[in-house]
Order: structure tokens, then sequence, then C-alpha cells
């Protein structure tokens, strides 16, 4: 069998899942790796800080127990004598007995007090080769700070003794002139206790160069470049004596922030993490400025985690791979059975039709009826359409009827504001006829409204849920039926918070709720003893619920549950749509509309409504306590 050129050899669709599977295999342990790599660094930083505070905290120490020496001896007057002119050699030799005693017992490495003018006067190294009596220091920064501003520091390499250490500075007061007593701190205990441990750590000055370290070769090194001026200062000062300042062979470690490679000769560079923290926090006292660095082994643990997630994902990555495998060749078995049952199938019909004459005549019965269903399903689609027709008909009829309701309300004030405001023009209260006038365009606004939602009945209910100022719409429900209520005798008794609380709906249908409510309310107590109708608005968390309630005869038990259903009524000229709209209303407002019985004895129709947060307007104080009587 010969293949075209550039083909895939016969069984290379046979290798495809193999070579998918071991893809997957590699990105997943690749992956693995990543992450646990990842993983192991944080364990790696957690531990690094715990050191890093530890040798901090110790390394405090160590500096804060010697920095109280000059201090005390300050204020000794054998120190303040020994600077002062012409000191007495006994007192000298006291002095220098007494500063060896002291370097002793504290574990200082030097303790020497050194004259206005420099020159070293006494000091507890006094008769050793490396002593420090007559020899003048005030090339030292440190002498210079104590006399200037009473005290000073620097860490320097010993012209003396070639060993470095800090120097702490105290200026003593003495009656001819001062002088400086200064303790020297060495660390070689603290590089020591790093050396045995196995630790790497080290400190370094503002500039980065290396004070104390636990590597020797380190020591005098920089973090950094140091700049010619820099170097050229720092040798003029004796700082480090002939050190070269030399760069840390320290590398950073692409694709890790913190890891960092090492070299040491000849010796492959070895990856570190590191981690760094001022010695003293709040920036004063000994250390102020320094920083202490730690160099935490990283390489053999985040090796050692990425390979045995590796290990450990090519595993379960394999064995899932495996179990897929053995399913889906089940599945391509189980296929491969329902194949062949389809062709015997197949076969067996195909006989069959062979076999028999009576399938034409089956056929010829079957594209009879499909006919028929055909013409079933034209006659269903044209009835379908003829109802839809006849449904938009009825509810187009029922929603006139309900605007012709709700119109006839805000028509009988205007009626009512106009008899009343030709009263009050005869009688000169040309203010209140004024407001009588205002009211009527309120109502022809409502109007207005009502006609715009019937114009608008082609469209869906808009749905929108939008803060809503409930006092407005109170206010406006009470000026459309407060001259109902009037005529009829009935008392308004609003009850409302101050402020009122805002709510979500849309203002002018709620408003359409309310005044049908009030209206209820009123027709229901009219030819009632002393009739009165309460309206009151509670908060409760997120909720604010609205109650109408009166002192009416109430409705019947049996007769609650149908009270919101479309043409119910117990009124002779309802029309019955009135509590069934303003139950959608609410409803779509998000709220609900129940009916109770009130304390008065009465109906009781509720409305809760969600809150509106950041708006609440408080109550006209014309509506704030029942009316008793009318302006108008």
């Amino acid at each position: 069998m010969r293949t075209r050129p550039g083909a895939p050899p016969p069984g290379w669709p046979r290798l495809l899942p193999w070579i998918a599977g071991l893809v997957l295999i590699g990105l997943a342990a690749l992956l693995a790796g990543r992450v646990a790599a990842r993983f192991a660094l944080a364990d790696l930083v957690r531990s690094a800080d715990a050191t890093l505070a530890l040798q901090g905290a110790a390394l405090r120490a160590e500096m804060r127990a010697q920095a109280a020496l000059p201090l005390a001896l300050a204020t000794d007057p054998q120190i303040a004598a020994a600077v002062g002119p012409d000191p007495d050699p006994a007192l000298l030799g006291a002095v220098d007995r007494r500063l060896a005693e002291i370097a002793s017992a504290t574990g200082a490495a030097t303790l020497y007090v050194i004259r206005g003018n420099g020159l070293t006067v006494a000091a507890s190294n006094s008769g050793e080769p490396t002593s420090f009596v007559g020899n003048n220091y005030a090339f030292r920064p440190y002498f210079r700070q104590a006399l200037e501003t009473g005290g000073g520091s620097q860490f320097a390499l010993g012209t003396t003794s070639r060993r470095a250490g800090l120097y702490l500075s105290r200026r003593v007061p003495a009656p001819g002139g001062a002088g400086v007593v200064v303790v020297k701190i060495e660390f070689e205990t603290i590089e020591a206790a790093w050396q045995a441990a196995g630790e790497s750590v080290f400190v370094t000055d503002p500039r980065g160069i290396v004070l104390v370290a636990s590597d020797p070769a380190w020591r005098f090194a920089a973090l950094d470049p140091i700049s010619p001026e820099e170097r050229q200062r720092i040798r003029h000062s004796l700082e480090f004596g002939a050190a070269p300042l030399s760069p840390l062979p320290f590398f950073p470690a692409e694709g890790d922030e913190g890891l960092i490679r090492v070299s040491a000769g000849p010796v492959p560079a070895r990856l570190f993490l590191h981690r760094q923290a001022p010695v003293s926090p709040d920036g004063v006292g000994p250390g102020a400025g320094w920083r202490l660095h730690t160099l935490t082994p990283a390489g053999p643990a985040l090796e050692r985690e990425r390979v045995q997630a590796q290990i450990i994902a090519a595993l379960v990555t394999g064995l899932a791979g495996i179990g897929l495998a053995i399913v889906l060749d089940r599945r391509r078995r189980v296929s491969v059975r329902f194949a062949e049952a389809a062709a015997r199938r197949e076969e067996l019909e195909a006989r069959v039709d062979e076999r028999t004459r009576e399938l034409t005549g089956a056929n010829r019965r079957l594209l009879a009826e499909i006919e028929e269903r055909r013409r079933a399903e034209a006659e269903r689609e044209r009835l379908g359409h003829e109802l839809a027709q006849a449904a938009r008909l009825a509810a187009l009829g029922q929603f006139a009827a309900s605007m012709a309701h709700e119109i006839n309300q805000p028509l009988a004030a205007i009626r009512s504001y106009a008899d009343n405001t030709a009263i009050l023009v005869q009688r000169g209260r040309l203010d209140d006829a004024r407001e009588n006038f205002s009211a009527i365009g309120r109502l022809t606004d409502r109007i207005a409204g009502l006609t715009r939602q019937l114009k608008g009945f082609a469209r869906r209910a808009s749905g929108r849920r939008e803060p809503v100022d409930l006092a407005a719409v109170i206010r406006g429900s009470l000026e459309v039926v407060e001259a109902r209520a009037l005529a009829a005798g009935v008392v308004l008794a609003p009850s409302l918070p101050d402020p009122v609380p805002a709510v979500l709906g849309e203002g002018p249908r709620l408003e359409q709720v309310v005044v049908n409510l009030l209206q209820n309310a009123v027709d229901a107590v009219a030819n009632h003893p002393a009739p009165r109708v309460r309206l009151s608005v509670t908060e409760a968390g997120e909720r604010v619920a609205l109650e109408v309630a009166d002192n009416g005869p109430g409705i019947p038990e049996e007769e609650r549950a149908r009270v919101f259903d479309a043409f119910f009524t117990t009124k002779p000229e309802g029309l019955g749509l009135g509590l069934a709209i303003s139950r959608g209303i609410v409803e779509e407002s998000g709220g609900t509309l129940t009916v109770g019985v009130a304390p008065e004895g009465g109906a009781l129709m509720r409305v809760e409504l969600s809150r509106a947060p950041d708006l609440a307007a408080p109550f006209p104080d014309k509506f704030s306590q029942p009316p008793a009587g009318s302006r108008r």
C-alpha cells in the first residue's frame, strides 16, 4: 500500500492519544512544581523572618547593654578630674584600673577617656602593647560629635588595635574644659555565635558597607558600588583602614523576588533567600540606620519540593489518563456493539419490506394522516390568533374602565375645589383661593398622567423601581380625598413619622393606590357614627408599611379572599377594579397589599414596600394632625 507524500504514517492516529497524554503529564508536572516551589518559598520566608527577628533582638540587646556605660561614666567625678588641666598621675592610674574593672565586668572591649584636645589620658587597656593612652583621636567623628552635641557613635577599624568595633562617646564636663569618655563594642562573640549556628548573617550601615558578618570575608565589603568621592572620604577618615570595599558576590536570581545567588570563588553559585530588617526599628539609639541581613539556603529545599510535586502530579495525571483511556475504550466497544445490532436490524427490516406488500398501503394512510395533521395545525394557529386578538380587546376594555374609575376621583375633587374657591373669593380669602387653584392644577396634571397611561397601554408597564418621596405621595392623596371626606363628615387622621421614609416604586402609580384605599375607607364609614379613617406609616428594617384603617363595618372573613379579584365589589355603583389594579401596582413595585381587621373594628389595608436609602422628607404641618374642619 502506497501513501501520498507528506501524509502521516498509517499508525500515526493511534499514537496521538499517547503523545497528548505525555504532553499533559509534562504540563501537570511543570505546573505542580511551580506551585510547590511557591509554597516552599513562603515557608522559607516565614522561617527566615523569625530568624531575622531573633538575631536582631540579640544584637540590639548587646548594644544597648553597652550604650549605658558612657552616660554613667560621664558623671563620675574622677573621670571629670582626669580630663581637667594637669591631672594627678595617681588619679590617672586609679582611673585606668577602674576602667579595666568595668570593662571586665560588662564585657566591653575598651573604655578610655580623651581630653578636649583629643589626647587619650586613661584607658582600660593601659599598660598593654595596644594601649590607647597617649594616642590622639581628635580626627574621629565620634569625638567631634560628643563635644558638639553631647554624644556620638561611629563604627570603624581601630588605628591601634586593628580591630573593628562600634565606638559610643559621651561628653564629660570639667572645670578646665570638656572631655570625652568612649566605650568600644566589638562583635566577635556575636559573629562566633552566628558561625557556630551555621547561619549566614551580616550587618550593613546606611551606605551598604558590611560591618559585622558571620563570614569574615564579607567584612567591609559593600552591597552596592561605592562612589569615588565616598571612597576618598572613607580613606581620609581612616574609617575602614585599607579595606578595598569591593562588592559582595551577590547576584539576583531570575523570576523570584528575594532570591539571590552567592558565589564563593570556584564553587558554583548557590541559591539563598535574602531577608533584611532595620537593627533599630524606631531609628534611635546605637545602630540607627544599620540593617540586619540573613541568607537562608533555598536551592535544595525548593528543588526537593519541586521534584516531589512533579513526581506526584505526573503519577496522578498518568493514573487519571489510564482511567480515562479505560472508560473511552469501553465506550468504543459499546458503540461497536450498538452499530452491529443496528446493522442486523436494518437487514431484518429490508427483508420484511421485500416480503410484504402491506407497507405500501400503510405509507399511503400515513401520508393522508400527515396531511390531515397539517390542516389541523393551520386551523389551530388561526384560532390562536383570533383568541389573542380577543384577549387584547378584553384587556383594553378592562383598562379603559379602570381609567374611567381613576379619572372620576380627581374630577370630583376638582369640582369640590372649584365650588369652594368661588366661596373663598366672595369672602375675600384670596390666599386660600390661590392654594385651591394650585391644587386644581395638580389634579389636572394627575388626569393628564392617567391619560398618558391610557395612551401607553400598548406598551408593557415600565416596572421601574426608583426612590419615591412617600410624603409627597400621601400629601397628594389626601388633597384628592379631603373634600370628599369633609363632605361626608369623615375625619382623616394621618399618623406619620418625621421624616417620612422614602420607598422604591413609581410615584404616580403609588399615589393611585393610596387614593383608592382612602376613598374605599371613606365610603365604608360614610354612614357610620363618628366616622374616622386612620393613615399611618411604620418602619421595620428595610421595609416600610403604610396602613389605611377605618372604624366601619369591615369586610366579612368569607369575602376577604376575593376583594382583590377583578370585577368583585360590594358597592352598587362600583366596578370592582380598584383593589385589583392597586394590588398589581404594589406587586410591580416589589411590595405586598393585604387586607385585615383594624383595631378600630373596621377594615385594615396594609401596603409593604422596600425602603429607599438616603431619601426621606418631613410631612407638612397641614396634615400632621387629624383635620377637624376645612378652610374651603
